[in-house]
């Protein structure tokens, strides 16, 4: 039976630290495997700047190399009214039936849930596991404690909480704001997708 981590994100576009911090989790939490899994460009909560082909090839060619990581395109291929984390995993655990799956986030989302900002937040949280990254600013035990829901589920495995070391806060944002002003962020993802960004002018 192996371990594996469900980590999404928009991936626009995919950096070192998305690669740092899955291969960090992978080592502390002893996973077999990473899927990355970019979500989809219908949603209606979140503005991509780049169609959901040009982020799925940058992934494709950051995660070379790695047998550890792989890219699934389980999302983008959803319509925007079916993606929802709690389907999204019902559905790995029935594509992996004999791994254990985990879900990866940031702290901020676990926040989301305490704030019941999320369907199927029951069926979620009594169903899954997690692993939960720190993010400035937030405590994630106070998190867990003060949601009815959160502190009901949290059977000691639930809830795998990562504070130390993590904070690393190079987003894609200030990436793709680098890109548009004429900046350089050339290091701060792979070789491969710094050359693809360019060749297809995007960001600008």
């Amino acid at each position: 039976m192996g371990k594996i981590g469900i980590y999404g994100s928009s991936f626009d576009p995919v950096t070192n630290v998305h690669l740092w911090t899955a291969s960090t989790v992978a080592h502390r939490c002893r996973l077999d495997k990473v899927i990355f899994l970019p979500c989809s460009g219908k949603r209606k909560d979140k503005a991509m700047k780049t169609s959901d082909l040009h982020r799925w090839n940058m992934l494709q060619l950051a995660l070379e190399g790695n047998d550890k990581f792989l890219a699934d395109d389980y999302e983008i291929n959803q319509e925007a009214w079916n993606v929802y984390t709690y389907y999204t995993l019902e559905h790995f655990k029935k594509k992996y039936p004999n791994d254990e799956i985990y879900f990866i986030m940031g702290a901020d989302l676990l926040v989301d849930i305490a704030d019941g900002k999320w369907k199927y937040d029951q069926e979620l949280v009594a169903g899954n596991k997690f692993i939960i990254m720190a993010r400035e600013g937030i405590d994630m035990l106070r998190t867990i404690s003060r949601s009815p829901l959160l502190r009901n589920h949290d059977d000691g495995s639930t809830f795998h909480l990562i504070d130390k070391g993590l904070a690393m806060e190079i987003s894609s944002t200030y990436i793709r704001d680098e890109f548009s002003k004429g900046g350089e962020p050339r290091y701060l993802l792979p070789d491969a997708c710094y050359e693809y960004i360019k060749k297809h002018s995007l960001y600008q």
